[in-house]
Formats: structure tokens, C-alpha cells, sequence
């Protein structure tokens, strides 16, 4: 079953640790099938806290989601998310279709 990756911007500390970050992307991603969905494009916060964005990334499954999440890749492109700025992330399962 499908599972997703949600990172929610809250603050932004530092925009060159989080352009270093984004540099890494495609070595962080190469290997993994993902489908981004969203990419802290412009977001309305309906309830709850503010954001500055919202990241969406769709994987085969939650396994799949922990293996890119704790990857050594992923793992040191985030030391540039986490020192630019304050985030939340979860991973949730998806549904099974209804068909």
C-alpha cells in the first residue's frame, strides 16, 4: 500500500542551508521511485498552525518511505533542512483503492 511523505515548513532560519539542501535533491532522490505531489508551493493554512509550505511525496510503501527517510543520502542532505529552518514530518499510509 502506498504511503506519504509530508514535511511542513513552519519557519525558515536559514535560506543558503536550505539552498544547499535542494542542491542535493537529485542524489538524495536517485534510486527511490517517489511521486511529489506537493513542493512548498503556495499553501492556505485552513486550521491549526501556520506554515511557510508543505512538501507531499508519494512512495510504493512505508517501508519504502523509512528506507529513503533513513538513508545515509537522505540523512546528510537533512543536517541543511535542519539547520535552514523548523519542520514538522510524518509518513501515513494511503487507502486501498475502493475499486
Amino acid at each position: 500500500m502506498s504511503a506519504f511523505i509530508v514535511f511542513t515548513r513552519v519557519r525558515t532560519r536559514e535560506p543558503a542551508e536550505l539552498k544547499l539542501y535542494a542542491k542535493q535533491a537529485s542524489a538524495f532522490m536517485a534510486g527511490h521511485e517517489v511521486k511529489h505531489h506537493a513542493n512548498f508551493g503556495p499553501c492556505e493554512v485552513l486550521e491549526g498552525p501556520a506554515v511557510e509550505g508543505v512538501a507531499i511525496l508519494e512512495f510504493a510503501s512505508v517501508e519504502a518511505a523509512k528506507a529513503w527517510y533513513n538513508g545515509p543520502a537522505y540523512q546528510e542532505a537533512s543536517r541543511h533542512r535542519h539547520q535552514g529552518g523548523d519542520y514538522a514530518a510524518i509518513i501515513v499510509e494511503g487507502m486501498a483503492s475502493p475499486h
